[in-house]
């Protein structure tokens, strides 16, 4: 019972027993409070229950909860390695009452746990109280037993929390174990309290009051309880070790460090093993709750937390990757209690992987430098901070490593001198950007983005999260608040909120507080990170400082991951059916529909386009798993990832991939690309995939439009219900629509030629049914003149009944005016024996302008022209006639 999954469940069993919800540990980056760089306390997941902003179904909790304490003021990062008991990531359990139970109950509870589950020596316990709290010492005394000289009163801020400046407050009191005579250190209170003798495992925080304003505390109505034990503490108490590290789980991880790197834990190097197999735990659990490594926020801190582990590794004697092989050890030691850790197995891999390959590079260059600008200086002199900001600027190597590496020769960092040299490089920065001729009303962003930072992006895990105002921009210019009905910016720490890149549209949510609502109608991403949310304040008064939950409107992104995804499958469905000259040329992801455009010299045809739908289907059908990695870009186009040509990619790219092998033909997965957008979780989220059309964009590039999901479903609904119709009209069934329109078709052209031929032969019947201007050839000007208005013959009919005239005629000049839909055509064709006297475009022209036309065209035996007025038809022959007569007398 005394391993730490032993105890992890004893303690979660015994709270489940006595009537408390056990509840999955919160992940590492806060959700519910913005002012957090990480969770750090298992009470942070209940905050806004404490407060009485959220409602839960339970009124009683127990958790193992997951902690990092490596960034802000829990930085416990420079000692992890160095002392018993300091961790960047430690697990907290807890057992919590939202105004259910509380002093006397929590008491019980822990002197229950710890001396009959967990089997403690009662003599070798104390406890300390907060020195106003009577109630509370009383309570030892009756449910322990306690004499006063083991109820030890302090009158610190150390056993009074506080939430805040304001809200709820208590009296605690912690537990501590005595672990004898033979380690150095007093109790708690005495000179010697920062010894190891006496140990605290255990504090119970009693929430009673609620602090209103400095000197100002009332009780709370409803009191609660918030308590919070070290597993590794406890587990080093139980086996009876005085450090964390040689407990069994810490024991598991170096006994794997020592055989992959071939180090012994002992001497100097047993700090290095440490250091590895602590940071090994922050960094696997980090990656696995979305953190990715970078230069800014969380990802800096894991990225440093990577870094110093990847060092001491090199100091082993490590000359290649091989943090990342110590992973299945530890997935197999904690994988059951924290199944995410497997989940994310594939993408912690591979980033551990890339970053230890890049900064092994990195190190070995640095650490040269670094012995050279300091192989003259001796314990307790100090490194000049140009030096040191020159090894982090131009040679990547950041300050923290330089501190640690020059820890054991007891040098130091100015570290003012870094500071000036850093500030000195980002005025050069902005003095450049200033000249390099960016639009003007872009200029607020980048001062935000330099100011503040860029935006923590936690759109990939969640959708809902807490997030503080930054800043708030209206018209080029910065605002402290805004009121309702602004139109506005808005800018925070961190967001779930997706900024339109790389075709995917940006976020619409709401952003709420304490009498404050703000309508997100878009969000952009601007200025390397920096994410914009534009809308509404539609409730309240919006300030710079406020903490707001940042909720994602998630029917829409849930349609929008859906349309990302399937255009990876129509991409990949495309490159399979028409050939690997296929390539993406530009892309738009929305939550109605997508837009994929893509290089192909000519268009697809229904065949084509049937193959790739059908291909996209089967994926989704198959329910195929869409995974991310992060990876050297490299590394991933080796893999098979597919790259926009022309697009910039940083060091690092994320990379989706969706299906297996058995779809894939032998790749490593069915598609592969870089991708920073987000996406469905598994292809049969996608639902279906229905292309819409097909078309050109311009020279060599084709677009498709396709829906997916439920706008793909009641597209085709509609379509079902638009062929049922047209059945019922043909009086046949959906099935032999085709041939019944097919036999229609033919039968109407069959009738149209019909038709064609009957006016063909009244035209030239000569009977004058349907025309005016005459029946009969009559003499003008000494030759043959047939002219006549048709009523209902199209301008296409007009040539072909021109020329069967002028057969007819054998010599002479024809003119026919063709009246439909209001129209007039004037068609006038001359024998070839009387083009050297008459010119049928001169004769077109004069009849052109008699029916409103601009003039005509043709050649001299047969030219035409069209006008609006069809009533002058007549009118047009009569001066074709006259044009005639007039040339013939000038003749």
């Amino acid at each position: 019972m005394s391993g730490v999954n032993d105890i992890r469940s004893t303690f979660l069993n015994y709270f489940a027993a006595n009537g408390h919800e056990p509840v999955a540990s919160s992940p590492l980056v806060p959700r519910n409070d913005p002012t957090l760089m990480f969770t750090n306390a298992g009470m942070v997941q209940f905050k806004n229950v404490f407060t009485g902003l959220e409602k839960r179904p339970y009124s009683r909790a127990t958790t193992a909860q997951k902690v990092v304490r490596a960034g802000g003021k829990h930085n416990d990062l420079d000692n992890v390695g160095y002392t018993a008991r300091h961790h960047t990531f430690f697990e907290m359990l807890g057992n919590f009452s939202f105004g259910d139970y509380f002093k006397e109950e929590a008491i019980n509870h822990a002197w229950n746990l710890v001396t009959g589950e967990f089997g403690l020596d009662k003599s070798r316990l104390l406890v300390t109280v907060y020195s106003e709290d009577e109630e509370a010492a009383t309570l030892w005394k009756k449910i322990a037993g306690f004499s006063d000289d083991r109820i030890i009163r302090i009158p610190t801020s150390d056993n009074f929390w506080q939430m805040g400046d304001t809200g709820p407050c208590g009296p605690c009191s912690e537990i501590f174990y005595d672990q004898g005579e033979s380690v150095w250190g007093g109790p708690p209170g005495s000179a010697e309290e920062d010894g190891d003798r006496f140990l605290e495992f255990w504090n119970l925080v009693f929430m009673q009051f609620e602090q209103q304003a400095p000197g100002q505390r009332v009780p709370l109505p409803r009191p609660s309880i918030d308590t919070g034990m070290g597993l590794e503490r406890m587990a080093a108490i139980l086996q009876g070790v005085h450090s964390n590290y040689d407990t069994d789980l810490f024991r598991t991880l170096i006994a794997a460090i020592e055989d992959v790197i071939g180090s012994k834990a002992e001497g100097d190097a047993r700090a290095s093993h440490r250091v590895i197999a602590d940071h090994l735990r922050a960094t696997a659990f980090l990656i696995a709750d979305g953190v990715l490594p970078s230069n800014e926020g969380r990802g800096y801190v894991l990225r440093r937390i990577m870094r110093r582990a990847m060092r001491h590794a090199k100091l082993l004697g490590a000359r290649d990757p091989v943090i990342y092989k110590l992973l299945p050890t530890l997935i197999a030691e904690m994988g059951r209690a924290y199944p995410e850790l497997a989940r994310a197995e594939a993408l912690t891999t591979e980033t551990i992987k890339l970053e230890e390959k890049r900064f092994l590079t990195t190190l070995d260059r640095g650490l040269a430098l670094l012995g050279t600008a300091t192989e003259t200086m001796s314990a307790g002199d100090m490194l000049d901070g140009e030096t040191a900001f020159k090894l982090y600027d131009t040679y990547g190597f950041p300050l923290d490593l330089t501190q640690d590496a020059l820890r054991q020769r007891d040098i130091s960092v100015d570290l003012s001198g870094f500071t000036d040299a850093m500030n000195r490089q980002k005025a050069e920065a902005r003095a450049s950007w200033a000249g390099s001729g960016e639009k003007a009303a872009d200029t607020v962003w980048f001062e935000i983005r330099e100011r503040e930072g860029a935006t923590e992006f936690l759109g990939y895990e969640t959708e809902r999260a807490e997030g503080e105002v930054r800043t708030i921009v209206k018209d080029g210019g910065e605002l402290k608040e805004a009121k309702a009905g602004d139109e506005v910016s808005v800018v925070v720490n961190q967001t779930p909120f997706y900024g339109e890149s790389g075709g995917q549209v940006g976020d619409t949510g709401t952003m709420s507080g304490e009498g404050v609502r703000f309508e997100v109608s878009d969000t952009q991403k601007v200025a390397n990170g920096l994410f914009i949310h534009r809308g509404r304040v539609s409730e309240g008064v919006l300030k710079v400082g406020a903490a707001l939950e940042l909720v994602v409107d998630g029917d829409r992104r849930s349609k929008i991951r859906a349309n990302h995804s399937a255009t990876h499958l129509l991409h990949e469905g495309l490159r399979e059916v028409l050939g690997t000259h296929v390539a993406q040329k530009g892309s738009m992801v929305s939550p109605d529909r997508l837009r994929f455009d893509f290089s192909h010299p000519k268009p697809m045809d229904a065949a084509e386009l049937s193959r790739v739908e059908a291909m996209a289907n089967d994926l989704i059908l198959e329910n195929a798993g869409i995974t991310t990695r992060l990876m050297a870009v490299d590394d991933a186009i080796a893999l098979g990832a597919m790259a926009l040509f022309g697009e910039k990619y940083g060091d690092e790219v994320r990379v989706v991939s969706m299906g297996g092998a058995k779809e894939s033909g032998g790749k490593a997965a069915y598609s592969i690309e870089l991708c920073g957008g987000t996406h469905a979780r598994a292809t049969g989220d996608i639902g279906l995939v229905h292309i819409l059309s097909e078309s050109a964009v311009g020279a060599g590039v084709r677009r498709i439009e396709a829906l997916t999901g439920e706008g793909a479903r009641s597209y085709l609904q509609e379509q079902d219900a638009r062929v049922r119709r047209v059945a019922a009209a043909l009086k046949t069934t959906p099935a032999e629509i085709g041939d019944r329109v097919e036999g229609l078709v033919d039968e109407r052209r069959k009738l149209e030629r019909e038709v064609t031929e009957l006016r063909k032969k009244l035209a030239l019947a000569g009977d004058g049914a349907g025309q005016s201007g005459g029946s009969t050839a009559r003499e003008v000007g000494g030759v043959s003149f047939l002219g006549r208005v048709l009523e209902g013959v199209s301008a296409k009919d007009l040539k072909g009944l021109v020329d069967e005239a002028k057969g007819s005629l054998g010599t002479g000049v024809v003119v026919f005016a063709g009246v439909a839909d209001g129209k007039a055509s004037i068609v006038v064709g001359v024998t070839p024996d009387l083009t050297d006297r008459f010119n049928a475009v001169d004769l077109v022209r004069a009849a052109s302008e008699a029916i409103g036309g601009k003039g005509g065209g043709g050649r001299p035996d047969m030219a035409q022209a069209g006008g609006p007025d069809a009533a002058n038809a007549g009118a047009a022959i009569d001066a074709v006639e006259k044009a005639l007569g007039s040339q013939s007398v000038a003749a």
